[in-house]
Order: C-alpha cells, then structure tokens, then sequence
C-alpha cells in the first residue's frame, strides 16, 4: 500500500505592515518559537527566518543588520556580525555549516503572515 504525503500551508496573522520599522524587523512570538520578521522595503520585500542565531544561540536575529551581498537578500546578527540569506538561510559569511531556517510571508491588506508547513500522510 502506498502513503501519501501532503504538505500545506498553514497562515498566522504575525502583525500589521505599519508594526515593523522599515528596512529592518521585529520579533513575533509563536508558541514556543520566536521568528524574526523583516520588511525589506528598499525591495519591497518581506521575510522571516528563526530569531534564533545558530552561533552563539542567542535569540539576535530580529534586530540585526539588513543589506544584500552580490544581489542576495541577508541579515547579519548584530554581535558576531555572521551573515545569513533571507531567502534559503545559508551562512553567507564564511565556510561554516551554519544555517537558519526561513518561513514564507504574505501580506494582504495590511496584514501580514507567515507561513508553517502542515505535513500530513494518508494511505
């Protein structure tokens, strides 16, 4: 018999547009995770990635640095100055093997959301 796997995802309403300071980001509480949220407005552009900085584990990410490096969207922790993508969370600043995790962001009138994967099997 054969299993089926279906991904879907699931919005939560993070905050309003007017709540995250341009070019820059804000932490959002979800349970128990923190996700930093970033209006990237000089693209027009909105991403979320964990808060959490996978190299000292501390919970930075939110009030770190935006910028591009080579056209590549990326924030940079604001105490060990590494670099992330804002779109696959690969360390851009160096060999290390570090990597934060991303969540896709909409935004509809106003509000904005992000999105978690919802996995679900079926025979």
């Amino acid at each position: 018999m054969n299993t089926i796997t279906s991904t879907t995802i699931n919005w939560l309403y993070a905050c309003n547009t007017e709540d995250v300071p341009l070019n820059g980001g804000v932490c959002v509480k979800f349970d128990h995770l923190q996700i930093a949220l970033f209006h990237f407005s000089r693209r027009n552009e909105w991403y979320a990635t964990q808060n959490l900085c996978p190299h000292k584990q501390q919970m930075a990410l939110s009030r770190g640095m935006i910028g591009s490096h080579s056209g590549e969207p990326k924030v940079a922790c604001p105490f060990h100055k590494k670099t992330f993508s804002l779109k696959d969370g690969r360390c851009l600043s160096d060999e290390d093997e570090c990597q934060i995790g991303v969540y896709p962001v909409k935004v509809a009138s106003g509000r904005v959301y992000i999105g978690f994967e919802i996995t679900a099997s079926s025979k």
